[in-house]
């Protein structure tokens, strides 16, 4: 299963942003890597802008290149505003799902328990984190002692955080389902998508 495997903090203190989730060395050191920082740096490019805005959204989302274009290639032929349709389809993944409904603190880690067989989507079991959820879907934790613990570990270490509205939940129950497809503003993206649109329409 491809994935990018490389060094997480680096890339977060790079961007500046939480990629992979909360960071406390990001919080320690809220600038760039290296020996001299973002010291000396000169003016970015529009294209270093914009390319920069592809490498956020994409390792946020744990996407190999391959991946990431043809999510934008989908979002190009689709009907809409393509930078949104590319945000839609990269939130409505059931890896990001099951991290939205806090079943696990990260999107790797709700990555890892969708690969691992511990997600259901109508009752059905779903091994492959791309899957698309649609309207009506209802995603469930496998009924057994190690997908509950998981999720429940999840859940402690997320309830801090509020459940999107596009979404619902029931914790009793380790179930939550798809009432609609988010709007860019219910996703709330950290970064600019248009820029990646004409980046790619180069």
């Amino acid at each position: 299963m491809a994935r990018y495997t490389g060094p997480r903090t680096k890339k977060s203190r790079r961007y500046g942003v939480p990629l992979f989730g909360p960071s406390k060395a990001l919080e320690r050191k809220n600038y760039p890597p290296g020996v001299h920082g973002d010291k000396g740096r000169r003016k970015q490019s529009d294209y270093a802008i914009a390319l920069g805005e592809k490498q956020k959204l994409r390792l946020m989302y744990g996407l190999l290149e391959k991946q990431f274009r043809r999510y934008f290639e989908i979002a190009l032929r689709g009907r809409g505003i393509t930078g949104e349709k590319l945000l839609q389809a990269l939130e409505t993944r059931l890896d990001n799902v099951v991290f939205r409904l806090g079943f696990a603190n990260s999107r790797r880690g709700a990555r890892q328990m969708t690969g691992h067989g511990h997600i259901r989507v109508n009752g059905r079991k779903v091994t492959i984190p791309s899957y698309s959820v649609k309207i009506g879907d209802i995603v469930t934790v496998r009924d057994n002692a190690k997908a509950r613990a998981l999720a429940t570990k999840g859940l402690e270490a997320t309830q801090i955080s509020p459940v999107p509205d596009w979404l619902t939940l029931d914790k009793e129950a380790f179930k939550g389902e798809v009432k609609r497809i988010p709007t860019r503003d219910e996703i709330a993206p950290i970064v600019n998508e248009q820029l990646i649109v004409e980046l790619y329409s180069r």
